[in-house]
């Protein structure tokens, strides 16, 4: 695993499977973790499915730590659509923390929310109770 080049969510997928958390991390320092999850959050926009949220507005915050340290990204939900954010622009709703490789997983499918949050691998802060659902607003593959 050489660079992390994913350019669906398939082949994301497909990249992090069986892979342990160093090799996931070697691959985001190699390609450039900001660069790499860039593409993933606008993925994420992508994936957003209006009908989910109906007509909710929320900010959804992301700390992630990456092999070049922490990076936030934030989701701004309103008018039926999701804007990507870098930083902390705004008062989010809830914050997920949760490293590189778990994020990864938690987006492709490969973890689930509630078990990484009783195993201690994922943070949140704010409306716990709102991130159970914004979950479903976001299609997975």
């Amino acid at each position: 695993m050489a660079d992390f080049q994913a350019s669906s969510p398939e082949e994301l997928r497909a990249l992090i499977d069986g892979k342990s958390d160093d090799d996931i991390n070697a691959a985001l320092k190699a390609t450039g973790s900001a660069s790499a999850l860039d593409k993933v959050f606008e993925g994420m926009v992508e994936a957003f499915l209006p009908a989910k949220a109906g007509g909710q507005s929320a900010v959804i915050q992301y700390d992630v730590a990456s092999p070049d340290g922490k990076l936030s990204y934030q989701l701004k939900v309103a008018d039926g659509k999701a804007q990507l954010l870098k930083g902390s622009q705004e008062s989010a709703r809830v914050t997920l923390a949760l490293s590189a490789p778990d994020f990864l997983r938690l987006v492709t499918g490969k973890l689930n929310g509630q078990t990484a949050f009783f195993q201690g691998k994922l943070k949140l802060s704010g409306d716990m109770m709102f991130a159970q659902t914004m979950q479903s607003w976001f299609k997975m593959i």
